[in-house]
């Protein structure tokens, strides 16, 4: 299914003694693919806007790589060789997959691989026929927001749960927008999947004999199932996130046990374009933030959660290929939320502007509507971007945007914590010790959640209280 133009999909069929076997079918998530903001996830009103819409249509013909297509594509973006080295990575992926097919098909005849494939299905519709029939029957329902220039969107789920089969409706979804945030459906199907799998068995093998027993509704129109062109260049990004945090609230009505607080819910997206007069250059990444603190234990600080796939650039690489600096990576003290199990905590990230100019895009969530606490436990602190010019004044970039920035510009990006988990008086005082000990926790931070008086009955005193 589609994502976003950023995610250039391959497939090739596989034939072994002139019958059709299977497809092998990759995709990438291309750095830039043209479009009117660097990274090509920007401010967009319409899909044509966000890059190059590549229609279906044969990379390779007759064994021959068609490099007047390659050449076309790659006039149109800003980052042509690593596009270019990129799809031959995926070409390598491509003809590795066939071999292995083949490889498999010579050895257990295709009749051998084709029983197993289906087996392999039937299983999984079986197995996951089973988790939904053990889970209690009923219909939970819950309503998040995005935020968007301003205004808050809603997402609105029900999970139906019953006779070995399992619905999640989007009905009450807020329609479609002119702004990048609309998921396409097959990312919806893929966010509503991953919660669904998370909480009624982490440990299922998944395969589409998963979706014989599982249906997932979207009104067409609307913000997780919009009608081309409308913008999805961040849907895939951010919608995909609130989506997870959706259906896991409304499965918290199925089974409140097994259900963390809100993380923080962004992927936290920082995209720069720019030249430093020798090159044009384009860098792109995501960083972390907390996790929701869980029924058993705190939340992990500074991490991807959900419906995301890459970690952190490391600082060195970043500096050795772009005009940027990384003046600070940390732990955001006092970011997790409070409670008996504390929410993980969000990331600093600074970067500071070397040489020439650029254009900063970034993409964030939860700096309005801060990750929610459940059981008690309080909000996680919400996210936050700031540029500081060169001559010390300072502007507030909001959650969606883009900004030129000049030499000696330095940018600061918070992410948002997890909520807590639980009444913050049920605190053991010897892991509020620890926090403040590892920097985690502040004394102001103490007053402020109203923990002060539980670590006053901390024993270990030495410890700083």
């Amino acid at each position: 299914a589609g994502t976003h133009l950023n995610d250039i999909m391959l497939m090739a069929p596989v034939y072994r003694g002139g019958r059709l076997v299977g497809y092998v079918v990759n995709k990438a998530h291309h750095v830039d693919v043209g479009g009117r903001s660097p990274c090509s996830i920007g401010i967009a009103r319409s899909l044509y806007e966000e890059g190059v819409v590549i229609e279906p249509q044969k990379l390779v013909e007759r064994g021959s790589l068609r490099k007047d297509l390659l050449e076309e594509i790659s006039r149109r973006v800003r980052a042509p060789d690593y596009l270019l080295h990129d799809l031959t990575a995926q070409l390598s992926s491509i003809e590795a997959g066939i071999r292995e097919v083949i490889r498999l098909v010579d050895r257990y005849g295709a009749d051998g691989v084709l029983d197993a494939w289906r087996w392999a299905l039937d299983y999984i519709e079986g197995y996951a026929r089973s988790a939904i029939e053990d889970a209690p029957k009923g219909r939970y329902s819950a309503r998040d927001f995005l935020e968007a220039d301003g205004e808050l969107v809603g997402i609105s789920a029900t999970v139906e749960l019953g006779r070995g089969r399992a619905t999640v409706d989007f009905e009450g979804t807020h329609r479609q927008l002119d702004k990048p945030l609309n998921a396409v459906y097959g990312v919806t199907v893929a966010a509503s999947t991953f919660a669904l799998k998370c909480v009624l068995d982490p440990q299922m093998p998944m395969n589409s004999g998963f979706y014989r027993v599982v249906a997932v509704k979207a009104p067409r129109g609307s913000l997780v199932n919009p009608v081309k062109p409308a913008p999805v260049s961040m849907g895939n990004l951010e919608t995909s996130q609130r989506i997870v945090d959706v259906v896991l609230e409304a499965l918290r009505g199925c089974f409140p046990d097994r259900i963390p607080a809100m993380p923080h819910g962004s992927m936290n997206n920082v995209m720069f374009g720019g030249s430093d007069g020798a090159r044009t250059w384009v860098f792109y990444e995501t960083i972390g933030g907390g996790m929701g603190a869980r029924p058993c234990r705190d939340g992990v600080d500074g991490v991807h959660v959900n419906m995301t796939n890459t970690l952190n650039t490391p600082v060195e690489v970043i500096e050795r290929e772009y005009p940027l600096m990384v003046l600070e990576y940390s732990l955001r003290p006092d970011s997790g939320g409070a409670g008996r199990y504390r929410g993980g905590l969000g990331i600093r990230r600074v970067y500071k502007l070397l040489r020439g100019s650029a254009t900063l895009t970034v993409a964030m969530e939860r700096t309005r509507v801060a990750p929610r606490g459940a059981a008690g436990g309080g909000e996680g602190a919400r996210g936050r971007c700031l540029v500081v010019r060169r001559n010390g004044s300072v502007y507030a970039l909001g959650s969606k945007g883009s900004i030129a920035l000049s030499e000696g510009d330095i940018i600061i990006v918070e992410t948002a914590g997890g909520g807590g988990y639980g009444s913050p008086e049920e605190r053991d005082p010897r892991l509020l010790a620890e926090d403040l000990e590892d920097g985690k926790v502040t004394v102001e931070g103490l007053k402020a959640y109203g923990w002060l008086s539980v670590a006053k009955r901390n024993p270990r005193r030495s410890n700083g209280f």
